[in-house]
């Protein structure tokens, strides 16, 4: 199976514990993460303009745009942000919620993502693998 580099899009406040749970699964060797993991708010580090170009980079390397839906992602002006880039892109967008009940992000209507009905490793990579 070719890995595929997967951009993974996540509220950093609320979601960063999933986001780290799928890079531990990384080491299944079964796909590859390329991850903005920027631990720094933009304006302590980074400009908002270099910023954006920053992710805008990370994301055109990526085959696939992996977003995490968690309980406030929808109120998430960066992934939000990252979403319309993804489509922008033309990048493949797969989504997986971390809990049933969260709220889809608009942004995601309409797109074609593919969804992950779990958030377990079998159904992420299940649906990264059917795009």
């Amino acid at each position: 199976m070719n890995k595929k580099k997967v951009y993974i899009s996540y509220d950093y406040e609320n979601e960063r514990h999933y986001k780290n749970l799928l890079l531990a699964w990384n080491t299944n060797e079964e796909f590859e993460s390329l991850v903005t993991n920027f631990e720094v708010l933009p304006k302590e580090n980074l400009s908002e303009l270099d910023f954006r170009k920053s992710i805008t980079d990370k994301i055109s390397q990526a085959s696939v745009f992996l977003v995490i839906v968690g309980k406030n992602t929808h109120q998430s002006k960066w992934v939000k942000w990252e979403i319309e880039k993804a489509k922008e892109l033309d990048k493949k967008i797969v989504a997986v919620k971390s809990e049933r009940e969260n709220t889809t992000p608009k942004e995601l209507y309409g797109i074609g993502a593919n969804w992950a009905m779990k958030f377990t490793f079998e159904a992420i990579t299940n649906a990264i693998n059917r795009i």
